[in-house]
């Protein structure tokens, strides 16, 4: 598939369906926009926010300082602009997909490029998202513009991206370890042949700290804009001690639904170090290859952070597409996409059930996230176990693989 003829048209369509599709029923659909994340949340903030109100007095706006200033000042969000702002970020986080893919192959171009921006731009997880004006987008696109500076080498440009999503996103910090580990090994594929990661320690120290200056730097660019700190327990803290229980296609709302209030903190911690945990050991065993361990780690967040939407579990299944070395070691892929699709279905039916006719309750709506939890997880665990079954090459008959 020719890249050049490829995105251009399917940028075309995407157009022509953000014009035409573009309707409240989607912009206030629970599975494709959370709090942090809706459109019609960030439309209540720009307007307080032009109004000399400040928008985290309240409990309903928890977005980052960075983008109530962008769209306040430079860019006005309206139903003429959005959807090609919105189209723009897809498109560029098309482009950037292609880019990591032609820096880890050392290719200047290949066949496979078109395919790739197609897979990302038609992902139906990610278009409807995208539909439904969900600052998910912008947090894609930053996540794969941040791979892509550092595919290249480009590392400022890769921190300061990593630094921005983190503003937006605060579980996104989990991703600066492997980031870091990318920056100084660079993209190349060593899954099937596991070596011991040789970096420089100042080298990384160095990288680490230029993080941080840019995090604390848009920390304080945002105390400045918000006129106070009272944007951090909104935003920041919203991922931390989940205050809107509003539902999600996530793991965590109806636990904490039906939580007592004196075991709410114990479990607020375990919940959130569960995400944690999982950094070292995948930084460690993926030590030869640290692009894999970004596609993992963003994997388990798409599946386990507080607020997902639907754009999230997309961007993950888009990247698959980036190590094709794989696909002959998954185990069970054809499982795997049954239950998406099981999971697809489910997800706006109970939904509608519950909220729609009211014929419903929370169990059919969550039942439904259950199941579309353990899709992900499948695609999680057979993707990992592919990464590690690779380094063993062809099965031989009368032997199993151990991995030690």
């Amino acid at each position: 598939m020719d890249y050049h003829y490829v995105l251009p048209v399917v940028v075309a369509g995407r157009l022509l369906i953000s014009y035409s599709l573009h309707s409240d029923a989607l912009l206030h659909n629970h599975q494709l926009s959370s709090p942090p994340t809706s459109y019609s949340r960030l439309q209540e903030g720009v307007y307080l926010f032009k109004n000399a109100i400040n928008p985290y007095s309240g409990g309903l706006f928890h977005h980052s300082p960075l983008l109530l200033s962008l769209f306040s000042t430079v860019i006005p969000l309206s139903s003429a602009i959005s959807p090609a702002l919105w189209t723009l970020c897809d498109t560029l986080g098309a482009h950037c997909m292609v880019s990591i893919w032609r820096a880890r192959s050392k290719l200047e171009s290949s066949r496979r490029d078109g395919l790739i921006a197609a897979l990302y731009l038609l992902n139906p997880y990610i278009l409807l998202s995208s539909l439904a004006l969900s600052t998910s987008t912008f947090e894609n696109a930053l996540y794969l513009l941040s791979l892509s500076f550092a595919s290249q080498g480009s590392s400022s440009q890769a921190l300061l991206c990593l630094a921005i999503l983190t503003h937006l996103s605060l579980p996104s910090a989990l991703l600066a370890a492997p980031i870091v580990m990318l920056l100084i090994s660079g993209p190349e594929s060593y899954l099937a042949s596991p070596k011991a990661f040789t970096g420089d320690a100042r080298k990384a120290t160095r990288l680490c700290a230029e993080y941080l200056v840019y995090a604390l730097s848009l920390t304080m660019i945002s105390t400045v804009i918000s006129d106070g700190w009272t944007w951090v327990p909104k935003t920041w803290g919203a991922s931390l001690l989940l205050p809107d229980l509003t539902p999600n296609p996530g793991l965590w709302w109806y636990f904490f639904t039906e939580m007592f209030d004196h075991f709410r903190p114990f479990f607020l911690v375990v919940f959130s170090a569960h995400l944690v945990i999982y950094v070292a050991p995948l930084c460690i065993k993926f030590q030869h290859d640290p692009l894999y361990v970004t596609f993992l780690l963003q994997g388990i967040l798409a599946t386990f952070k507080p607020y997902p939407t639907l754009a999230d579990p997309g961007l993950f299944l888009s990247t698959i597409a980036l190590f094709p070395e794989t696909y002959p070691y998954l185990r069970h892929p054809i499982v795997t996409v049954l239950l998406h699709v099981h999971a697809s279905l489910l997800l706006p039916l109970f939904h509608h059930l519950w909220l729609g006719q009211g014929s419903g309750n929370a169990n059919f709506f969550y039942a439904s996230t259950l199941v579309f939890g353990m899709a992900n997880g499948a695609a999680l665990i057979d993707c990992a176990w592919a990464g590690l079954r690779i380094a063993f090459g062809e099965k031989v008959p009368g032997h199993e693989v151990v991995q030690k």
